[in-house]
């Protein structure tokens, strides 16, 4: 028995697979990735995601730096 779906484009045959085809129906994701950039002026920064619904407002953390070996304040930046 055969699993998927075939389809011919022109003389090729291709094979699509149902995983496949669930994630071309898939929307966007609610999730955007953050630079955690440090206070602390070393240029040193984290990065992570952040859900943009359910957190409106920026992200602060107080984190680790190991440039100058002390806990400081990250502050939210765009990733360019």
């Amino acid at each position: 028995m055969h699993r998927g779906r075939a389809q011919n484009i022109g003389s090729v045959q291709f094979n699509m697979q149902p995983t496949a085809i669930l994630n071309m129906a898939r929307g966007k994701g609610k999730t955007i990735p953050i630079k955690l950039l440090s206070t602390a002026g070393t240029g040193y920064f984290y990065t992570t995601r952040r859900n943009v619904t359910a957190t409106p407002e920026k992200f602060k953390f107080v984190k680790f730096d190991p440039i100058v070996r002390r806990k400081v304040l990250f502050t939210e930046a765009k990733i360019k």
